[in-house]
């Protein structure tokens, strides 16, 4: 074979081995651009999908209301609640017993101090993690000064049989319906800026040997283990360790 029959083969061969790379970078290609299309697709429909109907809530104020608090800091009794906003039970207990102790006498009188702390552990077995962000956004609510209403607006509109209604841009959603400072809100939710308050209240649960919600601690000590407490549980242990003179 001449030399230059030799450079020829060479120089075709050479040739081939640029063709099976190239095609080689090409299918790479396409199938990190199908992987890119397969993720950002839905993640893009989802966020301008119409957020649905929801209900509004009527904000109100609460006597000496404090970020997660209500009530006089320096009060005999200090009532605790860990919650967690996909919990029915927790629902039916901020309609019920909450709402008549925050809007009783032992509030009103300074002899009460309310505590709201975030349990978020009804999807800790899913790969949702719906729980976490209620509680994320709830918080980046409170950093305005209105986690209360959005403490409202999430139990009004709770309904666990729909992933729907806890996909991101309801959260938003509720921050824009209380008229909350959009940019601030987004800024706080996107970031997870009070993970580790949650991470917090979520430790002192432990410490206290909390496995389900709502858990109710009046002065440390739980109250109706095993059962949502009624108002007048709740009473009798606010009486139980109000001092005489109160």
């Amino acid at each position: 074979m001449s030399i230059s029959k030799r450079e020829e083969v060479k120089a075709q061969r050479l040739q081939k081995k640029r063709k099976q790379r190239m095609a080689a970078m090409v299918g790479t290609g396409v199938v990190i651009l199908v992987v890119v299309f397969l993720i950002g697709v839905p993640t893009l429909f989802d966020k301008y999908r119409p957020v649905g109907d929801f209900v509004m809530i009527t904000p109100e104020a609460h006597p000496m209301e404090n970020g997660l608090t209500i009530g006089n800091p320096d009060a005999p009794v200090v009532v605790e609640v860990f919650e967690d906003f996909l919990c029915s039970a927790c629902k039916a207990y901020t309609e019920t017993t909450e709402a008549e102790l925050l809007a009783s006498d032992y509030i009103l009188n300074g002899q009460v101090y309310y505590i709201f702390r975030n349990y978020p552990f009804e999807d800790d077995n899913s790969s949702f993690k719906f729980s976490d962000q209620t509680a994320n956004a709830s918080m980046c609510a409170m950093e305005q000064g209105r986690f209360w209403d959005y403490h409202a607006m999430l139990y009004a509109n709770q309904d666990t049989s729909s992933a729907a209604a806890y996909a991101d841009r309801r959260f938003v959603a509720y921050a824009d319906a209380l008229e909350l400072d959009m940019d601030q809100f987004n800024d706080c939710f996107e970031s997870n800026a009070y993970a580790a308050d949650i991470q917090a209240d979520v430790d002192l649960a432990n410490q206290y040997g909390v496995n389900g919600t709502p858990s109710v601690f009046v002065n440390g000590v739980r109250i109706t283990p095993g059962y949502v407490p009624s108002y007048e549980d709740l009473v009798n242990a606010i009486e139980a360790v109000l001092p005489a003179n109160q």
